[in-house]
């Protein structure tokens, strides 16, 4: 004679998470598009409000301050990245697999500028994420370290830590994406050679 209450119950606790999540994420998407195009000052918790159409108490409910708003864009955008690689079909060979890996890590990093400013270029100036957000954003980025393993274990890449090679590779994708949203360089030319690089730098002797 429960079930059904407790069914009706759990309906509407699932409809009311969903709400909140979808609120969630129509404020980030607001505050980052903000970031973008008027810059850091204008994450204001008023003018956020404004133009999601809801009220400040709302997004101090959420976020907490205006440092917790930072801290949820840093995270969701690393999260945006986590689902782009995500997305990349699984190929048999993990090789193959590593190099697909880098057009969708750059594809990520282009097609979300707000988010990448914030991530990797200061946007928002004193923000400092925690601890906390930059262990749980380098996980995000965990399948490049999955791969780098399963390529250890077939021989392609030379046994070592494959955090170890994930950085390396990570740090020459920056490097290029970074030159790239300058304008100093004006395709993914580079930034295919320097992954590449990197790759082979760790390649076993028969795999050169």
């Amino acid at each position: 004679m429960t079930s059904a209450p407790l069914g009706l119950q759990g309906a509407y606790l699932m409809g009311e998470r969903a709400g909140h999540d979808e609120l969630r994420s129509r404020l980030l998407d607001v505050a980052v598009n903000l970031l973008r195009t008027d810059g850091p000052e204008s994450l204001t918790m008023r003018r956020i409000a404004a133009e999601a159409g809801c009220t400040t108490t709302v997004i101090y409910t959420m976020f907490g301050n205006r440092e917790g708003l930072a801290e949820a864009l840093y995270l969701e955008g690393f999260e945006r990245f986590r689902r782009f690689l995500e997305a990349v079909p699984q190929r048999r060979d993990p090789l193959e697999q590593l190099h697909a890996l880098g057009p969708a890590y750059r594809q990520a990093c282009l097609s979300e500028p707000g988010y990448y400013s914030l991530m990797f270029e200061r946007a928002i100036p004193g923000f400092e994420p925690s601890e906390r957000a930059r262990t749980l954003a380098r996980a995000a980025l965990n399948i490049l370290d999955r791969v780098i393993a399963d390529c250890i274990s077939a021989g392609y890449l030379i046994p070592t830590q494959p955090r170890k090679i994930a950085d390396a590779l990570w740090a020459a994708a920056q490097g290029a994406i970074s030159l790239e949203r300058a304008g100093h360089l004006r395709d993914g030319r580079t930034y295919e050679a320097v992954t590449t690089a990197v790759i082979c730098c760790y390649l076993v002797e028969k795999q050169k």
